[in-house]
């Protein structure tokens, strides 16, 4: 974090100090929004919560070490006395503000590129890719898993300092107007737009309205600055013309024109790695990529860090090598485990949507040929009044892919188990279960030596829990808990 002191960060937010915070004018030198993760010198940040009030927390920060508080109200110790802090109307807004700022104080000491990245899927593999290109070439910041909110962008910002080169940002939506304003808070260099799928299509009311609000990145951007796109996706391709910034486009096609970043031969070998020759505008050979990923659906995510490691002038064999040398960064992202009994698990169950269960499914399919497979899914939540269709529509696909075995946990998802009973799975095929605890007695009592098993559910579904306890050894299983600071915010 960069040195602001508390009456710093009070003018920058229009806060007022308590009276031990302007006698002592502590400097912070790094933010929490949770408690339990307050480091001694910490900013914690006191915001109103879903489940809680952070204000009730604040006796627990400062005995971990905080020395300031962003707070909404004041909060008295066990002598009466505020706590020192800043007091303002909304801790979250108050967050961007800080966050603006302290990306503008860093562009004005020194070379800063801002790269932000949005989608409907593959957002935090696309981040992990980036970022590990651009640490070979300086100083990078990037999120910690998917925060990518009006909370985890600002995070995020927090962790950089006067020697950052590059900073990269996830940002997510689940209405009009929020990329607008993550955008307006870092101010990308270059805009990253990977698919316009369904996640979110109950809240934001349709898919035409998440390509509205997904396109917010691309017309925030500066006329020099640079919008990456992918022109296999319509919806993304169209968004060429929301934007005054140069446009670099990027494709399977490889018979896209020569000023795309395009993918030569793209597919997966027997393992369901990604490989394909990279093309790069102005490179007259070709750069062979074999991914460690899982999936052909990641050949987007990895073009799109190319394309955009590329319009930052990284050379095309340096972005050829990292995404070559690089295996998934972020748990529970297509997570492959090798059990010691000889059962493969795959545990993508951090996050949900129709297009990344049918990628997934695929990858299950393409992967086990040969041995037998099971897809343990939870449900797809956030879907709106196209829930039923698509929860139908996953338990038909499993079916056609000749997946062995399907488990359907939790009553939001049964449609998937109708379905797929509808389209032939009789008998133990297919079977519904209430939830986590059912399937893992299932699992555990009928895997065999050689079977594949995939998890996939959305966030709160909690199946990636229950992918981690299948894929610990049997003779060493206990029960799967979060890490500290995972998950605090929706993909």
């Amino acid at each position: 974090m960069i040195e602001l002191n508390a009456a710093q960060i009070a003018g920058v937010t229009g806060g007022r100090l308590t009276g031990s915070a302007r006698d002592a004018n502590p400097v912070p030198t790094s933010v929490a929004t949770d408690s339990r993760e307050v480091l001694p010198g910490a900013m914690y940040v006191a915001k109103p919560g879903e489940h809680a009030d952070g204000h009730e927390f604040m006796q627990a920060a400062f005995e971990r070490g905080a020395v300031l508080a962003l707070a909404e109200r004041e909060v008295l110790d066990s002598s009466g006395q505020p706590y020192p802090a800043v007091i303002v109307d909304d801790a979250v807004l108050a967050m961007g503000a800080l966050a603006a700022e302290t990306v503008r104080r860093i562009r004005a000491r020194g070379p800063l590129t801002v790269v932000g990245i949005t989608g409907s899927a593959g957002k935090t593999t696309t981040k992990d890719l980036l970022a590990g290109i651009l640490r070979q070439q300086g100083p990078t910041v990037a999120p910690q898993g998917s925060y990518n909110g009006e909370v985890g962008v600002p995070l995020t910002v927090f962790r950089a300092d006067y020697d950052t080169r590059y900073l990269v940002i996830e940002m997510g939506a689940t209405g009009i107007g929020h990329i607008k304003y993550l955008a307006d808070m870092v101010r990308p260099d270059l805009g990253v737009v990977l698919v316009v799928g369904s996640a979110h299509a109950g809240e934001f009311g349709g898919v035409e309205n998440i390509a509205i609000a997904k396109g917010e990145m691309v017309e925030a951007l500066a006329p020099e600055g640079t919008a990456v796109i992918n022109l296999d996706d319509p919806r993304v391709a169209a968004m060429r013309s929301r934007t005054k910034a140069t446009v670099l486009g990027f494709s399977q096609d490889a018979a896209a024109a020569a000023d795309v970043v395009r993918a030569e031969d793209p597919g997966t070998n027997s393992a369901g790695n990604p490989v394909f020759t990279l093309h790069l505008p102005g490179a007259p050979e070709g750069f062979p990529v074999q991914s460690r990923l899982i999936g052909a659906h990641h050949i987007t995510n990895l073009l799109a860090a190319a394309a955009a490691a590329h319009a930052i002038g990284i050379p095309g064999a340096d972005i050829a090598a990292s995404l070559n040398s690089q295996a998934a960064a972020s748990r529970w992202r297509m997570e492959r485990t090798e059990r010691a009994d000889g059962v493969t698990v795959i545990n993508d169950a951090y996050n949900a949507n129709p297009e990344s269960m049918r990628a997934a499914l695929r990858t299950l399919a393409d992967v086990g040929r040969g041995r037998r497979t099971w897809a343990v899914l939870g449900p797809m939540l956030e879907l709106g009044a196209d829930s039923v269709h698509e929860h139908d529509a996953i338990g038909r696909i499993v079916v056609r892919l000749n997946i062995s075995r399907l488990i359907v946990v939790g009553a939001e998802a049964k449609a998937m188990h109708n379905a797929a009973v509808m389209e032939g799975s009789w008998g133990d095929e297919s079977m519904f279960v209430p939830d986590a605890d059912a399937a893992y007695e299932v699992l555990s009592n009928e895997l065999e030596p050689g079977d594949l098993v995939l998890f996939k559910s959305s966030n709160s579904a909690g199946l990636r829990f229950l992918g981690d306890r299948i894929a610990l050894p049997p003779q060493s299983e206990t029960a799967g808990t979060a890490p500290a600071g995972e998950g605090r915010e929706p993909a």
